[in-house]
């Protein structure tokens, strides 16, 4: 009887335990004051300590809002009002904001952007890796914050006739129509207007997603900053694409700075925007750009940072986290196109790059040859399975570089990397949270991180870019 009874009362905790009083309810409005902003640039506010995320939204906003969503340990609204607008907020110098998705900060001032983001990197850090001991250096910014991007990817649809071309309002496939982008080359808005102007003028069969008919889908365009070239690549779904031709003649006859038209094929029914063949239709099959004394071709599926007037910043600092001697043997997973292997390359023994794309991985031997480096060697294939093949093979590298996608690395890579023993690991990450869960997992491993930078790629919008030194505990 008394252990019947004690297995009641512990069922009855767990029940208790498990209850939250949620003090929001769907569909009332409230007034809230914003405190400060989450992973995707959404204000957040609370009541009784209830978090509510407000999209378009700054912290020290006083707003009216609406319950759209309540969930068991937070809740969405909708902004109904701006009672008393932040000192932090401006007007948006965008026309479509916020109805783009493409920014989530055009109302924010610049300042505060960067005040916001290092913000978000230390409250990943101290949250999920729970480590007290990481210095996070104040987030590098620019100075001139607009038209900073070197690519764009534009959806296409047919609407009563007329192409549009722009970007998908957050969370749905409904377009908005756009003239420019702020935060494009200024190259890549003259490209964009002048190819919309042309498939207006033709008689362009455009892709439905909802019955996967049409031929065109997407253009993406890419410029090279250094040498005001570009390249515009049109996505279709199917082979068969005469008009493409014409497209490009008048494209090239109209802007000389594009040197490259090529038509890539994605026949899936998929939100993946690139399909696996690629063809040139006129002109060069690459472009080039120019960082520090170093060359790039850049191909039309090839991973290249967005941001170029930063990413000679990003990769200055690696190489002073990678603290190079001239001896070292350097492993860089995740290399693309060859971009850091060749920064690193100046100052090390040899470097080893991985990567399993591999028209990227072609880029980068290609892109070796063209600055006649000779110490680098590339491979193809995922970094979970080529790291322990080298690591079986005998490669017992000083230093490794890891710049993974945004989910960040799986357990499997980081125990590879611990048991190869690198004295120092660099590690540039586009995502704070999966930093933080993997510099955890490395401390078990007797890795410490010993300092963050945080650094402004992506202005306007919530990314943030961090570049972590990580050191190899002695035992």
């Amino acid at each position: 009887m008394k252990v019947l009874l004690v297995k009641i009362v512990r069922r009855e905790e767990r029940r208790y335990l498990s209850f939250r009083y949620v003090p929001v309810k769907e569909g009332k409005r409230y007034n809230i004051e914003i405190n400060t902003i989450g992973s995707f640039g959404d204000g957040i506010g609370r009541i009784e300590d209830f978090a509510i995320f407000v999209p378009n939204t700054v912290p020290g906003d006083m707003v009216l809002i609406e319950a759209v969503e309540v969930k068991k340990n937070y809740a969405r609204g909708r902004l109904i009002e701006v009672l008393q607008p932040s000192v932090d907020r401006v007007e948006s110098i965008c026309h479509v904001f916020p109805s783009c998705g493409g920014c989530q900060l055009m109302h924010v001032r610049y300042e505060a952007q960067l005040r916001l983001k290092e913000q978000l990197v230390r409250d990943a850090i101290e949250r999920i890796s729970k480590l007290e001991d990481v210095i996070i250096h104040p987030i590098i910014g620019m100075s001139s914050p607009e038209n900073y991007r070197n690519k764009a990817q534009f959806p296409i649809r047919l609407k009563n006739g007329k192409v549009d071309m722009g970007f998908f309002v957050p969370n749905t496939h409904d377009l908005v129509d756009i003239q420019e982008c702020h935060i494009q080359h200024p190259l890549i808005n003259k490209v964009f207007k002048d190819i919309k102007d042309i498939m207006n003028t033709m008689n362009i069969s455009v892709y439905d997603e909802n019955n996967h008919r049409g031929l065109l889908r997407h253009v993406a365009i890419k410029v090279s900053t250094s040498r005001e070239e570009a390249m515009v690549i049109l996505v279709t779904n199917g082979h068969e694409f005469e008009e493409g031709k014409e497209i490009a003649r008048q494209l090239m006859d109209r802007i000389p700075q594009v040197v490259s038209v090529v038509q890539n094929i994605n026949k899936a029914r998929t939100n993946v925007i690139f399909g696996p063949q690629t063809f040139v239709i006129r002109g060069k099959s690459s472009i080039e750009e120019e960082i520090k004394g170093l060359r790039f071709r850049i191909s039309p599926l090839s991973f290249f940072q967005v941001n170029t007037l930063q990413v000679g910043v990003l990769y200055s600092k690696a190489l002073e986290y990678a603290n190079l001697t001239g001896s070292e043997v350097v492993i860089d997973a995740y290399c693309g196109i060859g971009t850091i292997s060749l920064f690193l390359s100046k100052r090390c023994k040899e470097v080893y790059g991985i990567e399993e794309v591999p028209e990227a991985i072609a880029m980068a031997r290609e892109n070796a040859d063209l600055n006649q480096v000779h110490n680098t060697s590339f491979f193809i294939g995922q970094v979970e399975k080529v790291l322990p093949s080298l690591y079986n093979k005998g490669l017992r590298p000083d230093v490794i570089v890891i710049d993974p996608p945004r989910k960040g690395c799986t357990r499997e890579v980081i125990e590879t990397i611990a048991t190869m023993e690198p004295q120092r690991i660099v590690y540039i990450s586009c995502n704070p949270s999966t930093l933080a869960r993997d510099i955890a997992y490395f401390k078990e491993l007797n890795y410490i991180t010993e300092q963050i930078q945080p650094v402004d790629m992506f202005p306007f919008t919530s990314h943030v870019e961090c570049i972590a030194l990580i050191q190899r505990e002695i035992m």
